[in-house]
């Protein structure tokens, strides 16, 4: 079995994690939640806070680790709330980001977001990361029961309903973290297959 530890403790990404990684590599993979301390992600892009988090989970648990960074990028708001996403309110929960980011687009009329996510993926053969992005609208109102964050706003380019509407299959296809997961994929399987 070739294990990955997911330096997550965010349990719906796991889950997407898990789907989309399981879908590019094959059932043979194993990815288990890192147990260890979640760092300081002090980093100030994606790509720095996902390598903050593979790193830490590699050092505390010693086996191949996977870290994704992610967030929505809103252009009328120069890119906020950006890294940021996670802790976007005060009281940093999905239901409070979402409220704000709704409450600060008010009466604005350019719409266009974009998620971005960097993925990381640290082993005792290197480091590698990768970013992806995925465009589209904000919806002026919440729909959908599916997905979290800020999905039940967000309007994928070309497609009418949110992501929240999508199923977990249709959303690791396309969302940002299913194709940063799609360009590391080659590097997880490089290590593995030099290791075995």
């Amino acid at each position: 079995m070739r294990t990955v530890v997911v330096a997550t403790h965010n349990s719906h990404k796991l889950a997407e994690i898990d789907v989309t990684l399981k879908a590019l590599l094959g059932p043979g993979i194993e990815l288990i939640q890192t147990d260890g301390k979640a760092p300081v992600e002090d980093g100030a892009t994606f790509e720095e806070n996902a390598l903050i988090k593979a790193r830490a989970a590699f050092r505390h648990s010693g086996r191949p680790s996977l870290a994704d960074d992610s967030g929505i990028c809103v252009d009328a708001l120069d890119g906020a709330p950006g890294i940021l996403s996670s802790r976007f309110s005060d009281a940093g929960t999905d239901a409070a980001n979402l409220a704000l980011l709704l409450e600060k687009m008010k009466g604005v009329k350019n719409r266009a977001a974009q998620f971005v996510c960097a993925v990381a993926f640290v082993s005792k053969d290197g480091e590698r990361v990768v970013r992806a992005e995925w465009p589209g609208v904000l919806r002026a109102a919440a729909k959908g029961a599916n997905g979290f964050g800020y999905d039940p706003i967000f309007a994928p380019t070309g497609m009418t309903g949110t992501a929240a509407e999508m199923s977990a299959l249709e959303k690791a296809a396309l969302s940002h973290r299913g194709r940063a997961l799609g360009l590391i994929a080659p590097a997880i399987n490089r290590y593995f297959q030099s290791t075995s």
